[in-house]
């Protein structure tokens, strides 16, 4: 593949010769030696993808629930994801579906899987999420609030679960159920098992929040990661850092801290000006393993394709910006669109990439990930002529 992720494997193969010790640690707490990791992520094209839900869902629930399951919007999306370049996506699941209707949901799965892969798309699933509505319900969902950012994402699980101990076990069949049905199925690229665990919302539902949600989501983490490695998936593990406390490269909030610890493969969100989010991908690359930044673009603080894709593909780290085509969510507007009353489109997006129409927002941006596609693929045909030489 490129250049620097060969540099990093032989410097992590040296490592293994000289300390088997402590990749023999690794391996026994069933997390991924470096080599594995390595193995894996070497066999893959350079990853370039998006955190996607259709374009007429509001949330994880009303993308998977029966009644709003829209597998023809999600063909025609996908289709355009495929046709800009985009290798895999980013999608987020719920348990309240698993609890509703398991066999249902595993069905729905795998007609998502089966329009992902026509369309040689791999995808990320993620099983919970820290973020927004921590009171989430089946059944309809209300109507996006007019021009707020993710007016209806819901959490997952709810907080009443999160802050009761004693119920996090209720959450061990939806993690195993899904994990055991999909373990060798190379449609799946990994595994996000927690999205931001501990956020607590800043505006939007600080006050519903409990205030030692850090300890709480840690306690369910740590229980995540246990029942995810006792079914030993042939995807990678991963939990996103998206706090930064670093001390000399190294995390020291418990929570990063544990991620960092146990992720197979190193995931992280940021938001913050590029130079910023470079440099604390250039720390995760310190911790030897592959790195995909699964969240990022927010084009107010020049946090762009333009600013970030060259980086990223240098360094061979996967990219994966939020957001696709413009619907329900409403992710074009920013997160200060809790507090501040906005009117019309902003300008620019915040998030996003496409209209609901297939139109680009910003052509250089999706211009310039075509051209980038078109070059590793020219780069691929060339390499068994320079081997042969």
């Amino acid at each position: 593949m490129m250049k620097h992720r060969f540099s990093i494997i032989a410097f992590i193969l040296l490592i293994k010769l000289l300390s088997p010790i402590a990749f023999a640690a690794e391996e026994s707490s069933g997390k991924w030696s470096t080599e594995k990791a390595w193995q894996w992520y070497k066999d893959l094209p350079w990853l370039v993808g998006c955190n996607f839900i259709p374009s007429n869902a509001i949330n994880q629930l009303e993308m998977w629930q029966a009644d709003t399951f829209d597998p023809a919007t999600i063909d025609r999306e996908l289709s355009w994801a495929h046709d800009i370049g985009m290798n895999f996506v980013r999608v987020y699941l719920h348990d309240l579906l698993w609890q509703q209707d398991s066999k249902g949901f595993i069905e729905r799965i795998d007609k998502y899987l089966e329009i992902a892969d026509k369309h040689q798309i791999k995808t990320m699933f993620v099983f919970f999420d820290s973020c927004w509505d921590p009171y989430p319900k089946l059944g309809k969902q209300h109507e996006p609030t007019p021009h707020v950012h993710n007016s209806g994402w819901v959490q997952s699980p709810s907080i009443d679960i999160l802050k009761d101990l004693s119920r996090h076990d209720e959450l061990k069949d939806y993690i195993v159920g899904i994990l055991t049905h999909y373990k060798d199925d190379s449609r799946i690229l990994l595994w996000d098992l927690y999205n931001e665990p501990s956020n607590t919302n800043g505006a939007s539902y600080s006050k519903l929040e409990p205030k030692n949600k850090d300890e709480l989501s840690l306690a369910l983490l740590q229980k995540v990661f246990q029942w995810a490695r006792q079914v030993n998936p042939s995807q990678p593990l991963t939990t996103c850092a998206w706090r930064w406390n670093w001390q000399k490269g190294k995390a020291t909030a418990p929570t990063i801290k544990f991620i960092l610890e146990n992720s197979d493969i190193m995931t992280f969100h940021s938001y913050l000006p590029p130079e910023k989010v470079q440099t604390q991908a250039l720390h995760l690359l310190e911790y030897g393993r592959p790195v995909i930044c699964s969240e990022y673009m927010a084009r107010n603080r020049n946090l762009t394709f333009l600013t970030m894709l060259p980086f990223f593909k240098e360094h061979g780290i996967g990219a994966c910006n939020w957001g696709f085509v413009s619907g329900k969510t409403q992710t074009i507007y920013p997160w200060d669109s809790w507090e501040k009353k906005y009117t019309k489109e902003p300008d620019p997006w915040f998030h996003d990439l496409l209209r609901e129409d297939g139109t680009y927002y910003r052509s250089e941006e999706i211009n310039l990930l075509i051209k980038m596609r078109r070059e590793i693929e020219s780069e691929k045909v060339a390499q068994p002529e320079k081997v042969n030489e």
